[in-house]
């Protein structure tokens, strides 16, 4: 029976850096994973850059719907056309402000016999862990029903803020392991099983977000996605990007996360969605965005 493994957490927590070591993890290891990547605009943007390793027929970008509800028939549709593989694995990786609870309840009704029951792995930045203000009901349900969770962003963090998150991980998920990447064990996770943890409900409007998308022109500076980033309104709490910078032919990816951290790295390939500016949260409308966009660009 092939193993299903949902990977969830709050934006900017490293999901797709966890998607990316657990699919190479598994490809060296001989196992063949199936990817669908789950987000708010544009998710392809993120699978393109996994082609490289796994075949792009089994990556699925599936953008736009809330995984959690609309969108779980076509997730779980997703998943029964999987193609039959020696070693299969199918890997899903939500969007940064999944219900998290309702997506492990509702992803398991209706898949072919096939499958294994889904598990849920939570990724967890330690250095921001319930610092999201409004939003940090939103962040603690998405570890509730995790067979594992994943500790990220160590970084700079204290062993007396390291203790403090993981004790209050235990307390909301006592039945979960709580690692770091680096002592992850894959040839663990296929023998997951679902968490029986009883999580408390939450109020699943709080996982629906605004978020839009435009194109980016070629910018004449990296320094101009910095610009760009901390003109954009401070509700928008997850940015992302791709796009040339001045007469550089390849292109440029560049992040944001809710911390406000900017991060640029080159792009593989050619986005096939175009150079896009991506926004999740409140104030994410397409006509901020151009504004903003176009009254920067005129003093250049």
């Amino acid at each position: 029976m092939e193993p299903i493994i949902a990977i969830v957490g709050f934006l900017g927590a490293g999901k797709t850096t966890l998607l990316r070591h657990l699919s190479e993890s598994f490809i060296n290891v001989g196992w063949s994973p199936y990817v669908i990547l789950n987000d708010y605009e544009n998710a392809m943007l993120d699978a393109q850059q996994l082609s490289e390793k796994i075949d792009s027929r089994l990556i699925k970008a599936l953008n736009g719907s809330c995984i959690c509800c609309s969108g779980i028939a076509e997730l779980r549709n997703f998943v029964n056309n999987t193609p039959e593989r020696t070693n299969g694995i199918t890997l899903i990786e939500a969007n940064g402000t999944s219900d998290a609870c309702s997506l492990m309840g509702f992803l398991g009704v209706g898949l072919e016999d096939r499958f294994m029951p889904p598990v849920q792995i939570s990724v967890v930045d330690v250095k921001n862990w319930q610092k999201r203000g409004e939003h940090n009901e939103l962040e603690a349900n998405q570890i509730q029903v995790s067979s594992v969770i994943v500790m990220t962003h160590l970084d700079d963090v204290s062993e007396v803020r390291r203790n403090h998150v993981k004790k209050a991980l235990k307390e909301l998920n006592p039945h979960a392991q709580i690692l770091t990447l680096d002592e992850l064990n894959i040839f663990l996770l296929p023998k997951l099983v679902p968490s029986k943890n009883n999580p408390e409900k939450l109020d699943h409007l709080k996982a629906h977000w605004a978020s839009c998308s435009i194109d980016l022109p070629t910018l004449p500076h990296e320094n101009d996605i910095h610009a760009i980033c901390k003109a954009l309104p401070k509700s928008i709490l997850r940015i992302k990007g791709c796009t040339r910078i001045g007469d550089n032919e390849s292109f440029t990816f560049f992040e944001q996360t809710p911390d406000g951290q900017v991060h640029i790295r080159p792009y593989k390939g050619v986005p096939s969605t175009g150079s896009k500016l991506l926004t999740v949260g409140p104030g994410s409308e397409p006509s901020i965005l151009k504004k903003i966009l176009t009254k920067h660009l005129q003093f250049h």
